[in-house]
């Protein structure tokens, strides 16, 4: 792996990371070094460990998993990681003053996030500008939320429906995306070039629009037969799904364009490639 996926900076200091279980765990020790004035962020972590059993009775290390991490010394070794939850609980239990702005921010976000509970508007709003924050269009931004709310919606039902919840919403994700566009998540990313970015952030238009007639038509079937498991809810998935790739083909059929795309915004913003694709639309109509 190349150092830059193994290297994170945090406080202009350099943290060891692995990928692991489909997210970053990032080294404890660095963490502490980073965040303190201590000469030996080893011994730190277990007196803060040690501390902290003592005088509140948690123990810091359950947040952890041991992962081998590549020393200076060129070798890699059992390290004390944790995935940023896990991260964000240790930085609680640091007393240095070069953890309270990360502390006054964990509680600025604990206070936003009792807001969005009592009020979901404010929750969607603060979304909206994160993605235009990261040069989304308003047109895009509106499919894109408006997607999450009905996969919300599915994945209440399938919680309902006794589908277990990761491995099982995998799936019957899949199930839909096969049956709508003729390719898996994963083969969908690999299609578009993307290795860790959420698919769905890098789609289309059209795709989104299909991806929420997939998913809200499975909803409703789910819904109308009652589907109870895994399998049941398994074929009203792929009854959904059907419909959604059923209205591709016949976009396809009557535009002659495929709908599924290679585009993805990695290298330019989706609003500015919203505004190049329209000129270039323009340009050929003029000629």
């Amino acid at each position: 792996m190349e150092k830059q996926n193994t290297i994170a900076v945090f406080e202009g200091k350099e943290i060891r990371k692995d990928w692991f279980n489909d997210e970053w765990y990032f080294s404890v020790i660095d963490i502490v070094g980073a965040l303190t004035d201590s000469i030996d962020p080893k011994d730190y972590w277990y007196r803060l460990k040690k501390r902290e059993l003592e005088s509140a009775g948690i123990e810091l290390s359950t947040f952890c998993r041991q992962l081998k991490l590549l020393a200076s010394d060129g070798k890699r070794y059992q390290t004390d990681c944790a995935n940023t939850e896990g991260i964000f609980r240790i930085i609680q239990s640091i007393p240095s003053p070069k953890a309270e702005p990360m502390k006054l921010w964990l509680a600025k976000v604990g206070y936003e996030r009792i807001q969005e509970i009592q009020n979901p508007e404010i929750a969607q709003d603060r979304i909206k500008e994160i993605y235009r924050a990261k040069g989304y269009s308003d047109e895009w931004i509106e499919k894109r939320i408006r997607g999450i709310a009905i996969r919300q919606e599915l994945t209440e039902e399938w919680k309902e429906r006794q589908v277990g919840q990761e491995k099982g919403f995998a799936i019957l994700t899949n199930e839909i995306s096969k049956a709508s566009f003729g390719k898996t998540v994963e083969e969908y990313k690999e299609y578009k070039r993307l290795k860790r970015e959420n698919l769905r952030d890098h789609m289309t238009d059209w795709e989104l629009i299909l991806t929420m007639v997939g998913e809200k038509a499975a909803t409703d079937i789910t819904e109308a037969k009652n589907s109870q498991g895994f399998d049941e809810c398994k074929k009203s998935a792929i009854e959904g799904g059907k419909i959604a790739g059923n209205t591709r083909k016949e976009i396809e059929r009557k535009t002659r364009q495929p709908v599924v795309s290679k585009e993805n915004y990695l290298d330019m913003p989706e609003k500015e490639k919203r505004k190049h694709l329209k000129g270039r639309k323009l340009k050929a109509i003029a000629n």
